[in-house]
């Protein structure tokens, strides 16, 4: 950061214009030389020297980089809104419509069959397919998070498994490429595959066998999705419980 007084020597003069500068930050990097010299009751050229400083080549490349910090200090400051609760409220209705509940059912029957559970998701998603992946494996079957799609060594493990390979792929907007890619892949050797994304109208709810939409709010913090992962998190939940119901009736 530009403004960081205890990294520079200044002048008790030069403390006085950081000062002022500091209170009125929204103004400074707009005003003239001699406008802030007079604001501060000194000289242009004390202006100048206080610039140089902070290792910049002239007044104009200060107001630049000034006008650079204020505006990460906004967006530092930039608040978050508090967690909506009503959609998950909404969510936790659906669940107990004959429509989810189909959903369920279904996906639990592949998983049923399934020998392996290879999970996979993006960003914010691939904490969430970990953690499937640990739920999975401790419930009713061997479960592996698919970190990097692209890359994992594991694409030829359903040649030797054919159909008792399932994909289970989370994604909040259900457009991401590599998962894309990946279920397109894994489909060749009849695996099967579950999506759990916002929306059913996506292309990775479209490719899969069946999807489990959750419909939450979508919220964007700068360029980062946040958006609630709640509804995941119960989805995971409730499909690992139902499976290993499912297996414990045929024993």
């Amino acid at each position: 950061m530009l403004f960081l007084a205890y990294q520079v020597e200044l002048k008790s003069i030069e403390i006085d214009i950081y000062d002022f500068i500091i209170k009125n930050l929204d103004a400074v990097p707009y005003m003239r030389i001699r406008e802030l010299a007079d604001a501060c009751h000194v000289s242009t050229s004390t202006i100048l020297r206080f610039c140089k400083k902070f290792e910049c080549n002239g007044y104009a490349d200060f107001r630049l980089k000034l006008q650079l910090y204020a505006k990460e200090l906004h967006e530092l400051a930039e608040p978050i809104q508090t967690i909506d609760e009503l959609p998950f409220i909404e969510f936790l209705k659906r669940t107990h419509t004959n429509e989810f509940q189909e959903r369920i059912n279904s996906a639990a029957s592949i998983l049923k069959e399934s020998d392996l559970v290879l999970f996979v998701g993006i960003g914010t998603s691939s904490i969430f397919a970990s953690y499937g992946a640990l739920l999975f494996s401790s419930l009713f079957t061997l479960a592996l998070n698919i970190q990097d799609p692209l890359n994992m060594p594991l694409y030829n493990i359903s040649d030797r498994l054919d159909n008792k390979v399932c994909l289970v792929a989370l994604s909040v907007s259900g457009e991401n490429e590599d998962i894309i890619d990946y279920i397109n892949h894994i489909k060749l050797h009849k695996s099967g595959v579950i999506a759990i994304t916002n929306s059913s109208n996506t292309p990775i709810a479209k490719l899969s066998d069946v999807d489990i939409p959750y419909y939450a709010n979508t919220e964007m913090y700068k360029e980062t999705n946040i958006t609630s992962q709640l509804s995941v998190t119960y989805i995971l939940e409730i499909l690992a419980r139902t499976v290993h119901q499912l297996k414990n009736k045929e024993n």
